[in-house]
């Protein structure tokens, strides 16, 4: 059997999933997987022209019903075998989903590593193709924009995990009218300490994995709109005008249509006094936004909170949480005395 196995979703499906709990046979009486050798014959049959299309990485020892290898439709190979899983297959097999675009037709794959540092490195890009309202190729890696949300940098940048400068970084940013980019990996230190020699202001920051797990105390999941006035005071207080403070918050309500997103708050005497977002996508989840009232910090809540919300993670089948700290700042250390190991680094550069 492959190392991974892999199953064809669109990403309305895949939410359908996330929220059932597994991905269940449909006509069939299985669930119809792939290697990676064989995707591109499924998926250039069933979802030609479709740009919604994510493939969903399994690691075979966590689906947890019979497979086996079987012949698929007769204008395939006759030596082909697909692995065909008889039963519900949870999502907690899910290590990773990646975006699957197929302009000209879907290629080989290209496939994150399903160890911690692989899992973290590609969640965010995958989130962030997911929720876009468009992308478009530049060279190594895919420039997206998101129409709601045009203040949400997080969300119309360039990002780049492959071979690239910082002249054509620059201009790829400004023919996609971003005016940002992320760089993923030590191998763009270079470009971005050139790019940094250009004018622009650049963030090297580090992922960090975690395990999920322990028991949750008094932290809520509440709804995003219910933490809407608290979020908001935070990004009036770091600056941000007002015309663009919503959006800060509107982009985790698309967020929550292509995954697991769960908004925390912690109280004391019904004030929120630290609060945080748990995005969860099959394994895998990551943690953002934490953050822990002025008033109320050196009183334990932070460290309450990420108790809590590696608890969460557990409860919804998550082995493992991923963050991102910058690499400049004490959070970084914080979480490292909290038994987070650093995986990844990667740099946010803006034009000043």
């Amino acid at each position: 059997m492959s190392d991974v196995l892999l199953h064809l979703a669109t990403t309305t499906e895949w939410r359908h999933h996330l929220a059932t709990g597994a991905v269940v046979p449909s006509v069939a009486e299985f669930v119809h997987l792939s290697t990676p050798d064989q995707v591109t014959l499924p998926a250039n049959r069933l979802f030609a022209g479709r740009t919604d299309l994510n493939l969903l990485v399994l690691d075979p020892s966590r689906i947890g019903v019979e497979v086996r290898f079987e012949p698929g439709v007769p204008t395939d190979p006759a030596s082909m075998r697909f692995p065909h899983a008889y039963g519900p297959v949870p999502v907690s097999a899910v290590l990773a989903v990646v975006p699957y675009r197929g302009a000209g037709g879907f290629g080989p794959p290209v496939l994150p590593g399903v160890d911690p540092a692989g899992r973290q490195a590609a969640f965010e890009p995958s989130l962030v193709r997911r929720t876009a309202t468009g992308e478009v190729p530049v060279t190594g890696g895919v420039a997206v924009r998101t129409d709601p949300v045009p203040a949400s940098h997080k969300h119309n940048r360039l990002l780049l995990d492959g071979d690239t400068d910082a002249v054509t970084v620059a201009a790829d940013a400004e023919r996609s009218g971003t005016g940002r980019a992320t760089l993923f990996g030590d191998r763009h230190a270079c470009t971005a300490a050139a790019l940094t020699g250009a004018g622009w202001r650049v963030r090297e920051l580090v992922g960090m994995t975690g395990p999920a797990g322990g028991t949750c105390g008094r932290t809520e999941v509440v709804d995003v709109e219910a933490l809407r006035p608290t979020w908001d005071a935070e990004w009036r207080r770091h600056g941000v005008d007002d015309a663009d403070v919503a959006q800060l918050t509107d982009r985790l309500l698309l967020e929550e249509r292509v995954l697991d997103l769960r908004a925390l708050a912690l109280r004391v005497d019904g004030e929120v006094v630290a609060s945080a977002v748990l995005r969860i996508d099959g394994a895998t989840a990551d943690l953002d936004g934490v953050e822990v009232g002025a008033a109320h910090r050196g009183r334990g809540h932070g460290d309450a909170l990420l108790a809590d919300a590696r608890a969460i993670a557990a409860g919804a089948g998550c082995d493992l949480v991923t963050l991102t700290a910058a690499a400049d700042d004490h959070p970084r250390s914080w979480y490292g005395r909290r038994g987070f190991v650093e995986a990844n680094r990667l740099w946010d550069a803006g034009r000043t």
